[in-house]
């Protein structure tokens, strides 16, 4: 398995408009991506976090080339203050 966790900080002002587009793009990944195990959005104020699980960093690769990630990535440039991206290679259980 192959994890993903994303932290954005928000515009206040931008939280309302962020959040759908945010969510649409994670329930359609876990539809239409194969490799996407599991895709979660958490948020706190003007703080979101993502839990993302692929089978493998190929999956997460085909994840960020896919057309729906692209018009969401495009979308919210202007929203987000910070974004910081932490990738993990091995899940222990």
């Amino acid at each position: 398995m192959y994890v993903v966790t994303v932290t954005f900080q928000i515009h206040p002002e931008h939280m309302e408009a962020f959040l759908p587009l945010m969510v649409d793009n994670a329930r359609t990944s876990r539809k239409v991506e194969a490799g996407c195990q599991l895709f979660d959005v958490c948020c706190d104020n003007n703080e979101v976090f993502l839990y993302e699980i692929y089978t493998d960093r190929a999956a997460f690769d085909d994840h960020l080339q896919s057309a729906h990630f692209q018009r969401f990535d495009a979308a919210i440039q202007d929203m987000v203050i910070d974004k910081q991206v932490r990738l993990f290679d091995e899940v222990i259980r």
